[in-house]
């Protein structure tokens, strides 16, 4: 998440103290991800340094202290809105790292693993389903973020089932998956980077 950019989104509304960048910022995100006011000004200072914002005077970091956002500012605001995140590589997820050793622990039950983990997630998502069915409809902010984070739980969900089924099938079949889990061996595996082009 960019506190820089979305602070830069606050101020092309008009200008704005430290304090109240703080409160609309996390009133604005729905109140899920909480602002250290140190943070703000600690971004605020860099992007006056930057040329992006200006700010009331020399004066001293303060709750009256105001700033607004300058044409470089707006037209970095304008690039960032426009710009996709770089999703080309995968990032490094901790439960897939967790999957993935529990593979090749001895004794481990990778599919008892997996089900620890999925339970988990589906009493997450039954939390967030109560939190958009009491407040969510009447704050759009919180609603997306709601809708968001349950997609995101759903497809990491959908994600253990599927490591779930391929791991029964190779216990099945167990050659490939014997041969990875007690000799130490590493099964070959294709170069994702090259296959879809990533940046090292």
């Amino acid at each position: 998440m960019s506190v820089r950019h979305a602070l830069l989104a606050l101020l092309s509304e008009g200008p704005k103290y430290g304090l109240q960048l703080r409160e609309e910022f996390e009133a604005r995100t729905g109140e899920v991800w909480p602002l250290n006011v140190g943070q703000v000004y600690t971004t605020l200072q860099r992007l006056e340094r930057d040329g992006l914002v200006e700010s009331d005077g020399d004066g001293q970091d303060g709750p009256q202290k105001g700033f607004r956002i300058t044409a470089a500012g707006a037209q970095e605001l304008a690039g960032w809105l426009r710009t996709p995140s770089d999703m080309s590589s995968p990032p490094r997820d901790e439960l897939v790292m967790k999957v993935l050793v529990a593979l090749r622990v001895p004794g481990t039950d990778v599919r008892d693993v997996i089900q620890v983990h999925r339970r988990y997630l589906v009493e997450l998502m039954q939390q967030w389903t109560r939190i958009k069915e009491a407040e969510a409809e009447s704050d759009m902010s919180l609603a997306l973020v709601v809708d968001a984070e349950l997609f995101r739980l759903d497809a990491v969900v959908r994600w253990l089932d599927a490591a779930d089924g391929r791991i029964k099938r190779g216990a099945d079949s167990p050659a490939d998956l014997q041969a990875a889990t007690t000799t130490g061996t590493t099964p070959v595996v294709p170069k994702v980077r090259r296959r879809i082009g990533a940046r090292r």
